[in-house]
């Protein structure tokens, strides 16, 4: 049992695999010929691979500097990092977080083919950072294994369908369509920035991507000279505060300090213009191969794909949402010190992928204005959300880490809170969210084909007014 389960874990933890097999699926309903199919799958496997190593080389420059930065700075707390944590709660919970992990996509694939939520979540590594604090959330409030796996993947399906939900609105002023969503567990907090912008009245013609620069500058008009330049200054200003000899002692293995900075600047930037590359050849396959799920298995499903599929759309807003979310994980940091609380340090990574897409979506709704002021506001929920999770993570909450995102805050404090309550309260809960997508849904479709019914009434009418005479 337990082999079978790490085979289903390493398949389906893998977004390239889950990617490849989607296009797969979708070519042959589809009914392409043979070197069609065999072309768009591995284009779509390997186009995801590309986008992975990208943000595998940010994740790798990002790392040290998020050390240096606590060093540097002398500060002490808990740093929201979804890998770190995720190790530890496997090692003890791992086929509860497999199974959640499985059934949940199971139940997410179900709920997108009967309500009017058509989001298949495709990001399989967040989902099972998701299914791992499930689990433990209800392993650690006393549920047997059979309990946890039964309501921990109902749970899970309901979020992995909700959150691109939440963020769809607002993706499609992104994307200027309706045929891709946002899959990935900071799903709510960048959502949020969509709202915060639209609240905050920007002009979304004032695109982050139309900044005037001086013709001196001009050569910041390139995205990867841009990200380059002002992570270099970033990574050298926090090195020499940091000081040579941490740096060469602890980070760069005796590589004279500035040279380290500057390299992992560009490493970064290297990254980001690898994820862009990555991105761009996915979408050319995933977006027409879907059509043939689309059309067979689930009608009008979209794919909810990883964060940096929305990079490509504004590159400058990516780096602005980037900075702007976690200058406000710094203040967030400085208020929880202030006042005594458990002190949540800026995660990178975290800060880097939910706020450069808060920037983007910040961007299409509000411009520069809510580029910069919605991805600062999810800045500030990730850093006080995972206090919300901490009480409810048994032991594994009394390490130094603990979930990022801000969906991870949003799931875990309902069903922490619920699960610390009663095993009766997690019924209820997901219970009484699957009757309300199902009404929500009902009603949301009798409304469109009432809209319906009433374009098609008046067309008739249209037509038949009589012409002005000359």
């Amino acid at each position: 049992m337990n082999s079978f389960l790490n085979v289903l874990v390493d398949i389906f933890r893998e977004p390239s695999v889950i990617i490849g097999l989607i296009a797969l699926t979708g070519l042959v309903l589809q009914r392409k010929s043979f070197s069609d199919t065999l072309k768009g799958t591995i284009k779509a496997f390997v186009g995801f691979l590309v986008l992975a190593a990208g943000a595998g080389v940010v994740s790798g420059a990002l790392t040290p500097f998020g050390d240096m930065f606590q060093h540097a700075f002398d500060v002490q707390g808990v740093v929201p990092n979804n890998e770190a944590i995720v190790g530890t709660v496997l090692t003890d919970f791992g086929t509860q977080a497999a199974l959640i992990f499985f059934f949940g996509m199971v139940v997410n694939v179900l709920l997108a083919r009967f309500t009017q939520l058509k989001y298949i979540y495709m990001s399989g590594h967040v989902a099972l950072y998701l299914a791992a604090m499930i689990a433990v959330i209800l392993m650690a409030n006393g549920f047997e294994s059979w309990q946890a796996v039964l309501w921990g993947s109902l749970a899970q399906g309901i979020v992995t369908t909700v959150s691109p939900a939440l963020v769809q609105p607002w993706m499609r002023r992104v994307t200027k369509q309706d045929n891709v969503a946002l899959g990935h567990t900071g799903g709510f907090g960048i959502a949020t920035s969509g709202l915060v912008a639209k609240l905050t009245k920007g002009d979304s013609r004032k695109s982050t991507e139309d900044l005037k620069i001086p013709s001196g500058l001009g050569f910041l008009r390139d995205t990867t000279v841009v990200i380059a330049v002002s992570m270099g200054v970033i990574y050298l200003l926090v090195t020499l505060i940091a000081g040579p000899g941490y740096v060469e002692d602890e980070l760069s293995g005796g590589q004279w300090f500035l040279i380290w900075a500057i390299m992992q600047a560009g490493m970064f930037a290297a990254g980001v213009t690898v994820i862009l590359a990555g991105v761009r050849m996915v979408l050319a396959e995933i977006i027409p191969a879907f059509k043939g799920i689309s059309q067979k298995l689930v009608p009008n499903a979209k794919p909810a794909l990883d964060v940096p599929i929305v990079f490509t759309f504004a590159p400058n807003a990516v780096l602005i949402g980037f900075l702007a979310s976690f200058a406000a994980g710094l203040i967030g940091m400085g208020v929880l010190a202030a006042v005594g609380g458990t002190i949540i340090i800026p995660g990178i990574v975290a800060h880097f992928m939910t706020g450069g897409a808060s920037g983007v979506i910040g961007n299409a709704v509000g411009g520069r204005r809510g580029a910069v002021l919605g991805a600062a506001a999810n800045g500030l929920l990730i850093t006080f959300l995972p206090l919300l999770i901490l009480p409810r993570l048994g032991d594994v909450g009394l390490a130094n880490s603990t979930f990022s995102d801000a969906d991870f805050g949003v799931a875990g404090f309902f069903v922490g809170n619920a699960a610390n309550w009663s095993q009766a309260a997690v019924i209820v809960l997901v219970l009484g969210s699957l009757v309300g997508l199902f009404v929500g849904s009902a009603i949301a479709s009798r409304r469109q084909a009432a809209r319906a019914a009433v374009a098609a009434d008046s067309a008739p009418e249209q037509e038949q007014e009589p012409q002005p005479t000359s």
